[in-house]
């Protein structure tokens, strides 16, 4: 049975416990910023993730495979991401504009011809929706995964990039355009709104819809706001009001400067990949300008990523390697779902999950976690990738960047592991890359030093439409 990643999700959704940044926050950023420095090493990391989605992406549809080098179905959030690579790659120079068109027009083809439909196979979506995996090859549900909102939202927000930056004359830039809009426009937001003012997870032909809703602080801005901002199927302003009503159950300042917490750093992430959030704010973050001046949720990310480190550099539990300069909890792959005797302490570990602090944290770092907070903390997350390739080196950074994750506390086991392998000297090592992972590395290093999907999607008008139905204000949304 197919691994259900919602359902991982949900353990730190709905968790109690929170934990704030530490001390020393960045400085509040206003709005948009020119291009930054880049380290050498961040450049080269960027490239070889980059190169790991042109080498993984079927060019004959477009799909993008969940993980890789293992066999695997795709997944329509890496889709998604390997959209947003394509253009980043030509101006880079490391791709032609060419390749990325046709590359871009083959997926949106693909996507919007592909057989929609209530019936539990041979289709790949219902209701504008899409499955969250594909069969790589057809494109149709794999087994029982289910019709996602959140893994649809980030496709579409790869396809809405694309048709910003593919502005040209050619025929094929302006079918990328319409194409986008059209697939855009036939998912049916207010379908999903099984209960009042909020959205479900997803849904399945076998069981109907998903219990759990986007209703607590994580992730899904970006489905909200893309629901409100349809201009076929649009859903109202009570959906953000019901949303952030209950932020109160976020909130916190246990380890610092208070923020509004979700345990692993893709929830701090993926909206942020594509709404720059630097100096607009709605009405709870308005409300927040006496106690916070400047606050907004770029900053809440950058407090996000702060505790993060503060919590590797306390590190209650006693797990190797962590340190202010190794660090990043989020969801990955770990060893396997296993409790084993370490120096006469019981650890557990797990496999596939959403991690995050006090929250299933088994010892086990991503990468992406910091590689993809890299606008929230470029200096950190610098010298957190030199730091992990100095101590790690090959056993984690490859020709395609680096493996998913890594649990130097895990260094020998007599227990069957479900990913990846112990290298002697290291610790557990996964042996597969995630689209889902990988995406956020080359895309957050993208938006630092060029701000170059930030500055295509602050004119997207879907996007602009949603924030001001949310009530955002302010900064360069005033000037959209």
């Amino acid at each position: 049975m197919v691994m259900d990643r919602r359902n991982f999700l949900m353990g730190s959704t709905m968790a109690a416990a929170a934990l704030a940044a530490a001390g020393c926050a960045a400085p509040l950023a206003t709005g948009p910023a020119g291009p930054a420095s880049l380290d050498p090493q961040i450049d080269e990391l960027q490239r070889r993730t980059f190169d790991w989605f042109v080498h993984v992406t079927n060019r004959s549809n477009g799909l993008t495979p969940d993980r890789w080098p293992r066999r695997s179905f795709a997944s329509i959030a890496a889709v998604g991401f390997a959209l947003t690579c394509w253009p980043i790659g030509v101006e880079r120079g490391w791709m032609t504009r060419e390749e990325a068109r046709e590359r871009t027009l083959i997926t949106l083809r693909f996507f919007h011809d592909a057989p929609q439909g209530p019936q539990a196979t041979g289709v790949a979506g219902h209701k504008g929706f899409f499955y969250h995996f594909l069969d790589m090859e057809t494109g149709h549900r794999y087994r029982d995964t289910e019709l996602s909102t959140v893994d649809t939202t980030l496709l579409l927000g790869g396809m809405l990039f694309a048709a910003r930056w593919f502005d040209g004359d050619h025929a094929d830039e302006a079918e990328i355009r319409r194409l986008a809009q059209a697939i855009y426009e036939r998912v049916e937001w207010d379908w999903t709104e099984v209960r009042p003012n909020r959205i479900t997870m997803g849904w399945r032909p076998e069981r109907g819809f998903i219990e759990a809703d986007w209703n607590v602080y994580n992730e899904g801005m970006l489905v909200l706001l893309l629901a409100m901002g349809s201009p076929t199927h649009p859903l109202p302003k009570a959906v953000w009001d019901e949303w952030c009503s209950v932020y109160d159950r976020s909130w916190t300042d246990e380890y610092g400067p208070a923020h509004l917490h979700f345990a692993p750093l893709f929830g701090h992430q993926y909206s942020h990949m594509f709404v720059d959030f630097r100096g607009i704010q709605d009405a709870f973050m308005r409300g927040k300008q006496a106690e916070i001046p400047g606050f907004d949720y770029f900053q809440n990310s950058v407090r996000a990523v702060a505790a993060q480190r503060n919590y590797a550099m306390r590190n209650p539990m006693g797990w190797d390697g962590y340190s202010a300069d190794v660090w990043g909890l989020t969801a990955c792959d770990g060893p396997g779902d296993f409790r084993q005797v370490i120096d006469g302490r019981e650890r557990q570990f797990f496999s596939y999950s959403a991690r995050g602090p006090g929250e299933r944290d088994d010892g086990t770092l991503a990468p992406t976690a910091a590689l993809g907070s890299m606008p929230f903390a470029p200096a950190e997350v610098t010298a957190c990738l030199h730091a992990m390739k100095a101590r790690y080196g090959s056993a984690i950074y490859t020709e395609y960047g680096f493996l998913d994750s890594f649990n130097p506390t895990l260094a020998a086991t007599d227990r069957e592991l479900r990913h990846g392998r112990i290298v002697p000297g290291v610790g557990w090592v996964d042996g597969d890359y995630l689209g889902i992972d990988q995406g956020p590395i080359v895309i957050q290093i993208e938006n630092h030093r060029s701000d170059a999907v930030w500055r295509r999607m602050r004119g997207e008008p879907n996007i602009t439409r949603g924030l001001r139905v949310a009530g955002f204000t302010g900064g360069w949304l005033d000037q959209a």
